[in-house]
């Protein structure tokens, strides 16, 4: 078997996650309904680096998958990305090694977040950014994103019933910006892992203690404490975009 590492984007909005589910559509099963056609009818099964929500969407989600013979990179690409349904697109596929895995290789993700703060919202953007109808103070919430650097136990940041025992995570870059051209707020989030809807959490959180109904502090009382009960509320995840997957055995 050949081994196969691809990069591709998708527009969540029509899923119910990168994962196959029971029920709804998932970006992992359409792409292995296309492969198995490239692949004589053959089944394939598509390993995704990471597990995106209903509704989140990806710039550069990183996937493998193994063929029996080797391919022309270019034209099994091709092949992938037109045969594909349109909100999923397929930038690249490289041949690797066989114990390449996209989801246990070390890597580093990247996540943006947008946030529609306009009154009124922007219903062009109403499946890619979230709307936040409440004023916002920016410089607030670039002095409180400032704790949630480095190295820390995210219990308070995740979500209820989770299984993952070890909650501890690196961030390694955490900003926000406002976007110029469309008044959007952008969070940019880099870090070795994320835990499940930790994201959407922190901005939520963000977002309270910007419109001042929480103290810059209250990320840090989130993080010592490990108590889900202090932190904002879960932000939708409509704004959510996985950026980037960078290996670090490529680094």
């Amino acid at each position: 078997m050949v081994r196969y590492k691809a990069v591709i984007s998708y527009d969540g909005t029509l899923f119910v996650g990168f994962q196959r589910q029971s029920q709804g559509r998932s970006v992992q099963e359409e792409l292995e309904k296309t492969l198995q056609k490239l692949n004589s009818g053959q089944p394939v099964q598509v390993h995704g680096a990471g597990r995106t929500d209903s509704g989140v969407h990806a710039y550069g989600q990183v996937v493998h998958f193994d063929l029996p013979q080797v391919r022309d990179e270019e034209k099994l690409r091709f092949g992938l990305d037109t045969q594909s349904p349109e909100d999923i697109d397929v930038i690249s596929i490289e041949q690797v090694s066989d114990d390449f895995h996209a989801r246990y290789n070390k890597h580093n993700k990247t996540y943006e977040f947008l946030v529609d703060i306009g009154r009124p919202k922007n219903p062009m953007m109403r499946y890619y950014a979230t709307h936040y109808p409440y004023p916002v103070n920016v410089e607030l919430i670039q002095e409180a994103i400032k704790d949630l650097l480095g190295e820390h136990d995210f219990t308070g940041f995740t979500a209820a019933g989770t299984s993952v025992k070890n909650k501890v995570r690196t961030i390694t870059h955490a900003s926000v910006e406002v976007d110029i051209k469309t008044g959007f707020l952008i969070f940019t989030f880099s870090g070795t892992g994320f835990l499940y809807k930790q994201i959407r959490n922190m901005v939520g959180t963000l977002l309270k203690i910007g419109n001042g109904r929480m103290p810059v502090s209250q990320i840090q009382a989130v993080l010592e404490a490990r108590d889900r009960n202090l932190a904002g509320p879960t932000a939708a995840g409509n704004g959510l975009y996985l950026k980037e997957v960078i290996y670090r055995d490529s680094l």
